[in-house]
């Protein structure tokens, strides 16, 4: 089949897709010919269809995991700009229903010229063999919740450096407007955990996956906690015990390798942390989390939730439906998350032995935490490059611009909430919410 073949099928099919998609943004084919994706689109941001093959490839296996793949190698990319900044440049509804706008039939004869030809490669990184059972591997002993753990968060300090804070903060921020910066909205988010935890000199706080230590150091530092944090990465321990060692606290604070379920403690701390670990837990282990929770706590002790969700769908019995999105983050970023709702998080707490307190939505300030990781990291590429990899950073770099957009149409939320070990009688907690933002 000619190559001229291809490229007169590919001009008729942006232009149909352009008439539909109306985006500002521009395709670039293999030959080096640009197409606009919409009327006056802009050719300063492209993706660039690298591959011939691509096409073909994504005709035979389409989906999302295909196309993470295809842009992981750099058969399909972006140049111009991040994958954030295109999908910017278009808007999502218009795209997530565009299959059902188009003419299929003129699609399928256009593409007929692309189905002859050689085989795209595959994802090269070994790290990014297909891990798609593992979020139906339930046990824990199955999960391997270790190596899901090491996956994600021991590529290395130095790569996380290029984007997070200075405190390493990987988790939703905190802004008070539209003018702060990173920084100072996660160091203000960490004092609103310690705020809601009614943390006071002389407590024991649990901090449970405390990743780098910036909340068990800020909470030792600023209100005079004795705190014991655990994770499961190697390298995210390094660092923060580096870091309390720095900063004096290794009186008040210490942490190790160990999964809190393994924890031989009982009714011992007056308060627990869990910040954006939850994620990682998996379904059929959200009882037992909450539990260990109960276990660990003193009655009337208080516990900290934030953790990113799910809508929910209509089917309450379905409580873990799998999407091409899900599929891919697992395979390719975040093996074995499973993302909760909101509804199932209050139940369980309720169910299992605690009183929810307080529920705070924080999804816009996610959209803009991951829209700045995304900007940090691709003005830092060529670093990211030297450190993990071109697929890799390039994978990352997807990753924030779906969360983002995720974030920022509903689909993802994240959520703090607040709850109280069950004890009969009063809380002891003051009435109103003022003390916590006074």
């Amino acid at each position: 089949m000619s190559d001229d073949r291809r490229v007169q099928a590919a001009r008729r099919i942006a232009a149909h897709i352009a008439g539909h998609l109306q985006a500002d943004l521009s395709l670039q084919l293999w030959t080096g010919e640009v197409l606009p994706l919409g009327p006056n689109a802009r050719d300063d941001i492209r993706i660039v269809l690298a591959d011939p093959a691509a096409v073909r490839r994504l005709v035979l296996k389409p989906g999302l995991m295909t196309l993470f793949e295809l842009y992981a190698t750099g058969d399909v990319r972006i140049e111009g700009g991040s994958p954030l900044e295109a999908a910017d440049r278009w808007d999502h509804g218009r795209a997530v229903h565009l299959p059902r706008r188009v003419d299929k039939a003129l699609i399928a004869r256009e593409l007929i010229p692309f189905l002859i030809g050689g085989k795209t490669r595959g994802v090269g990184d070994a790290a990014f063999d297909d891990t798609g059972e593992v979020g139906q591997r339930q046990d824990k002993a199955a999960r391997r919740d270790k190596d899901f753990i090491s996956f994600h968060y021991d590529v290395g300090n130095d790569f996380y450096g290029l984007f997070l804070d200075p405190e390493m903060v990987y988790s939703s921020a905190c802004y008070a407007d539209d003018t702060t910066p990173l920084e100072e909205a996660q160091t203000r988010k960490l004092d609103l955990i310690c705020r809601k935890l009614r943390l006071r000199p002389g407590q024991r706080l649990l901090d449970v996956g405390c990743g780098w230590g910036g909340l068990s150091c800020w909470a030792a530092q600023h209100y005079g906690v004795t705190v014991h944090g655990v994770t499961l990465s190697e390298e995210q321990l390094a660092f923060a015990r580096a870091k309390v060692e720095r900063l004096g606290l290794s009186d008040r604070i210490t942490l190790e390798l160990r999964d809190y379920r393994d924890l031989d403690l009982s009714d011992h701390f007056d308060a627990i942390s869990q910040v954006e670990m939850f994620e990682h837990v998996g379904f059929a282990n959200h009882d037992r989390h909450f539990l260990e929770m109960k276990r660990l706590l003193k009655p009337g002790g208080l516990y900290f939730h934030q953790a990113s969700v799910r809508r929910g769908g209509r089917d309450p019995s379905n409580i873990a439906p799998q999407t091409n999105a899900t599929r891919t983050i697992g395979r390719f970023i975040f093996p074995g998350g499973e993302l909760d709702t909101i509804g199932m998080t209050v139940t369980n707490l309720g169910r299992l032995g605690f009183e929810v307190l307080d529920v705070e939505d924080l999804r816009e300030h996610f959209q803009r935490t991951t829209a700045e990781w995304s900007r940090r990291l691709m003005a830092r590429r060529g670093e990211a490059v030297a450190l993990v990899g071109e697929e890799r950073t390039r994978l990352w770099l997807i990753f924030f611009a779906m969360c983002a957009k995720g974030f920022e149409r509903g689909s993802i939320l994240v959520y703090q909430t607040v709850a109280q070990r069950r004890r009969a009688g009063p809380s002891g907690l003051p009435l109103d919410r003022r003390s916590l933002y006074d």
